[in-house]
């Protein structure tokens, strides 16, 4: 398997992904959904990011 980078887009919104998803868990943000379901935005960012990498183009 060969990996590639991410584009800057993917990168850009796995990284979001995750600070909104630690903002609503250690920061107490209240987000509507985000803030009851931290833990699966987090692994949605990584599964975004990890996408970005395993499929080239992407």
């Amino acid at each position: 398997m060969n990996l590639s980078a991410p584009t800057l887009p993917v990168f850009l919104v796995s990284v979001i992904v995750a600070v909104v998803a630690l903002l609503a868990h250690y920061a107490g943000v209240s987000i509507p959904w985000v803030s009851k379901h931290a833990f699966d935005a987090l692994a949605i960012g990584y599964v975004v990011l990890l996408a970005g990498n395993i499929f080239k183009g992407i």
